[in-house]
């Protein structure tokens, strides 16, 4: 590969100069070295003739990719940005061999780094109509790039507008000579032009301002469509910021639900991460996943700052400093750290990661635990505790961000407390909810499904919904189950119902071509262990009958469900403002009144930043934490379990462990 590169490089130069072109050219291979290895040296942006920089050429098998091209107007992104993002989007097994494999030499480029990587022989696309087309495109495209001030014309303000804000790399197939044009985002963690922020107290210090909704009804202050959302950026085989590629679930009778997905790592282990959409048209789900993609991205580790306080708990106390205790947001039992004995358990002397949030009850800086907020940061050895995305939430204004991640930790608490405490629930009439909730309602019958919705209210007045989705006759993929909570219990049914009626139409399916290892959690609780495996293991008919606390006995007489208007039309549910400050602040007030905190932790990157993003995650230390895996759930040690049902009146006493609901909770 790198005579390829040499080779490449040699006739380039020639062929650009016959074209009038004194465009410099780097070239490079991909794939054989790895781009997330730390740089031994801080890298220079190297410059070529007449001190113009060079335009990066990188070579993998039958392909050229080209740029990005150097702009007079930014140096993000810069070169290095390009190989880190093709790395991110290979295949699992591609990753693993360059970034874990053993080393077998030394050098860049000669087939000697991670997995070891070598050149099978010389490339046979390095031919001339291949050299003759790379120096046509370069020279045309880089002819076209205008001095600072000087206005595109119209052949750049197309190339431009598909790019959108981002600049754009070219894949050339040496075969057919095919030219693609893809966009390229920075990488924020890029070494080279990457610029993190410190995380600091005043940073951190948050100001609530007016955020009025964009319409009656909504909760966010502007439509989806209103963002700048192309889906190239985002998902491309090149270098898509989330993933390679999207896939539309034609499978889906209930939804055009959409799914992406990208990889991280962390160690030695490779996660793949999912996002995506469930809406009424696949344009509307691309969206919506983008947004999820992102906020996922942002969340699972800082990219934006750089955490800089590490110390104990007991040492930040000793000198005065707010910080959240881990203890208070759950730990893991003593059984689980016998069994896993490589995760070390949390103790208050303990050196560990902190970033700071701010506390909206007090409007004061507050330290939290780097690994409460960001659940992928890196260095699994640090993870006492491995955490999800809940409580992160992403909106067009930080007080709509913050609504929503406030909304969904309340929302799993309460399905918590509901699910282990065995908590009987009003359900409400579904011939009284809005028409589009009903239509769907009517669609899932059709194909097998009895939607029920319960009122989930236990310790707030805020509306939480439990929605399932049930088949009558105890059939594989018996149930599904979904939640949605907002000051709008129309908008919380929504939610429950959106995750249900894509779940639903898709389970009976699923729980027969997985029925055995299904069987066996339902067998064995102990091999429940990821978080599909929780909503999948509710397939297996006999597993239902750990909801009969909810749903009944099949063919038992229910009692009498409760229409909209009896359950929510009373003034038990705040008021609903036109300003989502308004909105959150009642929430936010609702949640303190129980003596409790909600903490906001800012994890916006810079490309969210642009378009008019924020992506927070929220905390509130003491209400249940969901976890995945049987093993792993918190929630069963936390004094919260025991005592909510009691306060909340729906139990004359508090609970025992004899009282919890034996099997794993069903969230999906």
């Amino acid at each position: 590969m790198r005579r390829s590169c040499e080779a490449l490089a040699l006739l380039l130069g020639p062929a650009l100069a016959e074209l009038g072109s004194r465009t410099a050219v780097e070239v490079g291979a991909l794939g054989v070295t790895d781009a997330f290895e730390p740089p031994s040296e801080p890298a220079a942006r190297s410059a070529g003739e007449h001190g113009r920089h060079p335009v990066p050429v990188r070579l993998y098998g039958r392909h050229a990719i080209v740029g990005p091209y150097p702009s007079h107007h930014a140096v993000r992104p810069c070169p290095q940005c390009l190989p880190r993002r093709w790395q991110a989007v290979r295949s699992v097994a591609l990753r693993e061999a360059l970034e874990t494999g053993p080393r077998t030499g030394t050098g860049a480029g000669t087939g000697a780094a991670r997995g070891g990587t070598r050149a099978a022989g010389e490339s046979p696309y390095v031919t001339p109509f291949a050299i003759a087309a790379l120096a046509g495109l370069i020279a045309a495209t880089h002819r076209d790039r205008p001095a600072p001030g000087v206005l595109a014309t119209g052949a750049q303000a197309t190339r431009a507008q598909a790019g959108g804000p981002y600049a754009t790399v070219q894949l050339v197939d040496l075969e057919s000579l095919r030219v693609r044009h893809y966009p390229l985002i920075p990488d924020p963690e890029c070494p080279r032009c990457g610029r993190p922020q410190e995380d600091t107290a005043a940073s951190a210090t948050l100001e609530l301002r007016p955020a009025p909704k964009h319409r009656p009804g909504s909760f966010r202050v502007r439509d989806i469509s209103a963002y700048t959302l192309p889906l190239e950026p985002y998902a491309n085989p090149v270098c898509g910021s989330l993933g390679p590629s999207v896939v539309h679930d034609v499978s889906s009778t209930s939804t055009s639900a959409t799914i992406g997905c990208f990889s991280m790592r962390s160690g030695d282990y490779l996660r793949e991460t999912f996002w995506g959409g469930h809406a009424d048209s696949f344009a509307h789900s691309v969206r919506i996943g983008v947004l999820e993609g992102l906020e996922r991205y942002a969340g699972m580790r800082a990219r934006a700052k750089q955490a800089v306080v590490r110390d104990s708990l007991d040492t930040l106390l000793a000198r005065g400093e707010r910080a959240v205790d881990p203890r208070e947001c759950g730990l893991y039992s003593a059984d689980f750290h016998r069994a896993n004995p490589h995760v070390t358990p949390f103790r208050t002397d303990r050196e560990i990661a902190w970033v700071w949030g701010c506390s909206l009850r007090d409007g004061k800086p507050v330290l939290v635990p780097e690994v409460l907020t960001y659940y992928h940061t890196p260095g699994l050895e640090q993870r006492f505790v491995q955490e999800s995305s809940n409580g992160c939430a992403s909106g067009g204004s930080l007080e709509e961000a913050a609504y929503f991640g406030l909304m969904e930790v309340v929302e799993r608490d309460a399905f918590l407390l509901t699910w282990y405490g065995r908590a009987v629930l009003p359900e409400i009439d579904t011939r009284t909810v809005g028409t589009t909730a009903r239509h769907m309602v009517d669609r899932l019958e059709m194909y097998g499904y009895e939607a029920r919705f319960f009122d989930t209210r236990i310790t707030f007045p805020i509306p939480v919904v439990t929605g399932v989705a049930v088949r009558p006759d105890g059939g594989p993929g018996r149930m599904c189950f979904g939640a949605g909570a907002g000051l709008d219990p129309e908008a919380a049914i929504a939610s429950a119902l959106c995750e249900i009626a894509t779940d639903a139409v898709n389970l009976p399916g699923r729980t027969e071509r997985d029925e055995a290892r299904l069987r066996a959690m339902a067998a064995d609780f102990h091999k429940v262990e990821a978080l599909h495996d929780h909503p999948l293991a509710y397939g297996i008919p006999e597993m239902g009958d750990h909801a009969a606390f909810l749903l009944g006995e099949p063919g038992s007489v229910r009692p009498r469900r409760r229409s909209m208007a009896q359950l929510y039309g009373d003034g038990s549910v705040p008021p609903v403002s036109d300003d989502l400050r308004e909105d959150l602040m009642r929430c936010v007030d609702a949640v303190t009144a129980e003596g409790y905190d909600v903490i906001v932790v800012d994890q916006t990157m810079p490309e969210q930043r642009e378009l008019g993003l924020t992506t927070v995650s929220v905390l509130v230390p003491g209400l249940l934490p969901i976890d995945f895996g049987w093993t792993r759930q918190r929630a069963l040690g936390m004094p919260r379990l025991r005592t909510g049902l009691r306060q909340a009146g729906l139990r004359d006493r508090d609970l025992t462990a004899e009282d919890f609901n034996p099997a794993p909770h069903p969230f999906p």
